[in-house]
């Protein structure tokens, strides 16, 4: 396999700061495409994060938008079309929770989470699909007209009680991308989704920061050890790549197992 598969490619990451989403865009560098770094938050953080990525002999900028505004979205987008011209992969990684059990989970919360979770997403998937779909198939760069990746989360599939907010938008996610890579085959857009489990990023940091909390967490997860950022970017790497052209509608769990069901390992 080619080293750098993404080369002269332009990818945009949402919410590419910190956590899962600066460990996609740092592997998008390193395989060879230029990456917009989307941050809401944090500048300083955004601003280190494109100076790494140009240490990877790509180009990169820090693009503010709350991707749940529609206009800071669309500029967003302009921003990154008159620097660079075109875009060939976007990753909408951008997601937040706001945890409460249903009785006392205000309406507010409700609403950010689907709103930044969900409707983030489509607002930066028709962005992207509406320039992929005027410029068609680069081929010296990919096989494909542009490639989607939706972050969506163990929880599109396992409930999860005392974040009915997070667990709707996810299941959200899933039929969206799934309806979005049926409307998008015709013009050759692979449309994927990552659900990652358990990883060590700062918004599950009470779930892995002690030993007794990472104890408890190793419970639930079959391979035994806590995922990192890294491990999505290799993941989102191989779904933006050539190598994985047959792959549509897809939703690739990395969750060393925890879908698995594992307390029924020992008869339930």
């Amino acid at each position: 396999m080619d080293h750098r598969p993404l080369t002269g490619q332009k990818a945009l990451v949402t919410g590419a700061n910190s956590g899962i989403g600066e460990g996609v865009a740092r592997a998008l560098a390193a395989a060879g495409a230029d990456v917009v770094v989307n941050y809401v938050s944090a500048p300083d953080a955004a601003a280190r994060v494109v100076r790494d990525l140009e240490a990877s002999r790509v180009a990169a900028m820090a693009l503010r938008a709350d991707v749940g505004r529609e206009d800071e979205v669309r500029a967003m987008f302009e921003k990154m079309l008159s620097a660079w011209g075109t875009i060939d992969i976007l990753v909408c990684n951008a997601g937040l929770q706001r945890d409460a059990p249903l009785t006392t989970m205000t309406l507010a919360d409700w609403d950010l989470v689907l709103r930044v979770n969900l409707t983030g997403m489509f607002l930066c998937a028709r962005e992207a699909a509406r320039e992929m779909i005027r410029r068609g198939i680069r081929p010296e760069v990919s096989h494909a007209a542009g490639k989607i990746i939706c972050m969506s989360s163990v929880h599109e599939l396992i409930p999860w009680a005392g974040h009915v907010n997070y667990a709707a938008s996810k299941g959200g996610v899933r039929l969206f991308m799934q309806s979005l890579a049926q409307e998008l085959a015709p013009h050759r857009i692979r449309v994927n989704s990552i659900a990652p489990g358990a990883i060590q990023t700062p918004i599950n940091r009470a779930a892995w920061e002690t030993p007794e909390a990472l104890v408890s967490l190793l419970g639930l997860i079959p391979y035994g050890r806590i995922g990192l950022p890294e491990d999505v970017g290799k993941a989102a790497v191989w779904l933006a790549s050539d190598d994985s052209d047959y792959v549509h509608g897809h939703t690739l769990f990395v969750d060393g197992g925890m879908t698995l069901y594992p307390e029924f390992a020992r008869g339930g």
